[in-house]
C-alpha cells in the first residue's frame, strides 16, 4: 500500500497555486538622463605621461644633496660611481650580449665595422646588378636574363624594365663574370657587387 501511494505521488505533477487577484507588475525604470544638447563636452586633464604607480612624493633633502654632489664630480670620478655601487650593493654583473649572427646594419658600432672589412677581404658570394641597357636590344637582354634565372617571360621583362635591378644573388666570381659578359654581348651593362 505504501509503495503504491509513493508511485502515485511521484507520477502526479505539482499544481500551480490559483491566481486570485491582479498580477503585480514592475515596470523597468531606467536611470538614464538624456544629455543636454546645448551643453559643452567636459574637458579632462590628462597627465603628460602615464605613471602606473601614481604620483610620487618629491625626493628627500638627502637624495637631492647626493645628486648635487654626484653632478659636481669630474667625469672620471663619475665613471667610477657605477662600478663601486654595483660592488657595494652586490648587484649581479651584466654579461655582454652576443650579437653573433645578427645583422646590425649601420648601428653595429666598431665591431660591425671591423666585421665588414673582414667580409670584403673574404667575399666569395657576389650579386649581379643590371645597370642599364640599349632600348633596341631590350629583347636580347630579357632572353639572357631568362637564360640564367628561372623567371618567366613576364617576370624577366618586369625585372629588366625596373633598372637598376639585382639579377642574381650569391653567385661565385666566375659565374658573375660570365653573366656580365653575356649581358654585355646582348647590349646591356651589368656590374658585380
Amino acid at each position: 500500500m505504501k509503495l503504491g501511494a509513493l508511485a502515485r505521488a511521484i507520477r502526479s505533477r505539482p499544481t500551480l497555486p490559483k491566481i486570485t487577484g491582479p498580477l503585480q507588475v514592475r515596470s523597468f525604470q531606467h536611470d538614464f538622463v538624456p544629455r543636454d544638447p546645448e551643453a559643452k563636452p567636459k574637458k579632462y586633464k590628462y597627465p603628460a605621461f602615464y605613471d602606473p604607480y601614481g604620483p610620487r612624493p618629491p625626493p628627500s633633502d638627502k637624495i637631492v644633496q647626493l645628486a648635487e654632489r654626484i653632478a659636481a664630480l669630474t667625469p672620471e670620478e663619475r665613471r667610477q660611481v657605477g662600478p663601486r655601487l654595483t660592488e657595494r650593493l652586490r648587484l649581479p654583473k651584466l654579461e655582454p650580449i652576443s650579437t653573433e649572427g645578427m645583422d646590425l646594419g649601420e648601428q653595429g658600432g666598431s665591431a660591425a665595422g671591423s666585421a665588414k672589412v673582414e667580409e670584403k677581404k673574404e667575399k666569395t658570394a657576389f650579386d649581379v646588378k643590371l645597370e642599364k641597357f640599349d632600348a633596341a636590344s631590350k629583347i636580347k637582354v630579357i632572353k639572357e636574363v631568362r637564360a640564367f634565372t628561372s623567371l618567366g617571360l613576364k617576370e624577366a621583362k618586369d625585372l629588366v624594365e625596373k633598372v637598376p635591378a639585382v639579377l642574381k644573388q650569391g653567385v661565385t666570381k666566375e659565374e658573375a663574370n660570365s653573366i656580365i659578359e653575356k649581358i654585355k654581348a646582348a647590349g646591356g651593362v651589368a656590374v658585380m657587387e
